[in-house]
């Protein structure tokens, strides 16, 4: 179902040639801004990895790859870095695209990305 919503119906044998990785990236390039995504949310979406698989995706992801890693947060509404200068910059980055932090959460509600 969720395939279907983000890649449509044809798109099955590419998709079945990508990693597990690329595919984790290509949800997470769907994620618009000012909106979050969980790490339990990608892996549902993506369908056969877990929320942690999602989190060693985006260990491995290089700055060349232009990817929007800052709108992935945990399924409690906070970010999960254990670096507090990358925490930091995460932070900064999402409240530059007008998410709102209540201390250090973000209010899933009204945040969330719903496909």
């Amino acid at each position: 179902m969720w395939k279907e919503k983000l890649y449509g119906k044809e798109s099955d044998d590419m998709e079945s040639k990508k990693t597990t990785y690329q595919r984790i990236y290509d949800v997470i390039r769907q994620i618009p801004v000012g909106k979050v995504a969980t790490y339990g949310l990608i892996s549902e979406i993506e369908g056969t990895c877990t929320p942690r698989m999602v989190g060693y995706a985006l260990s491995n992801v290089k700055e060349e790859m232009y990817l929007p890693w800052h709108r992935v947060i945990n399924s409690s509404g906070r970010i999960s870095m254990k670096d507090p200068e990358a925490n930091a910059i995460q932070k900064s980055l999402l409240e530059q695209e007008g998410v709102v932090f209540k201390g250090e959460k973000v209010n899933l509600k009204e945040f969330l990305w719903r496909p």
